[in-house]
């Protein structure tokens, strides 16, 4: 996966979880959250949408919401939830 692949073209089974995440304004956040949280062992895949302020994580199990609250936070952003 090259620094900007940001999600995957094909469809990935598992369970898409979207989360707000705040602080993200550029191609540069899209990139790092994606290798960032992409690193997280059982995340398939991870979609980041820069316009609605949201980060789309596909798991293989229930995802870790602390976790990856901590991965986005170390990142330099703030994850604020799950959108609803």
């Amino acid at each position: 996966m090259s620094c900007c692949t940001t999600g995957t073209a094909a469809a990935v089974e598992g369970i898409a979880t979207v989360y707000e995440v705040s602080g993200m304004t550029c191609g540069h956040c899209k990139a790092t959250l994606a290798l960032e949280i992409g690193a997280v062992d059982g995340v398939l895949a991870v979609d980041v949408d820069l316009e609605a302020g949201q980060v789309t994580v596909t798991t293989a199990d229930e995802p870790d919401d602390a976790l990856l609250a901590e991965v986005v936070d170390d990142a330099g952003y703030e994850l604020t939830g799950r959108a609803s």
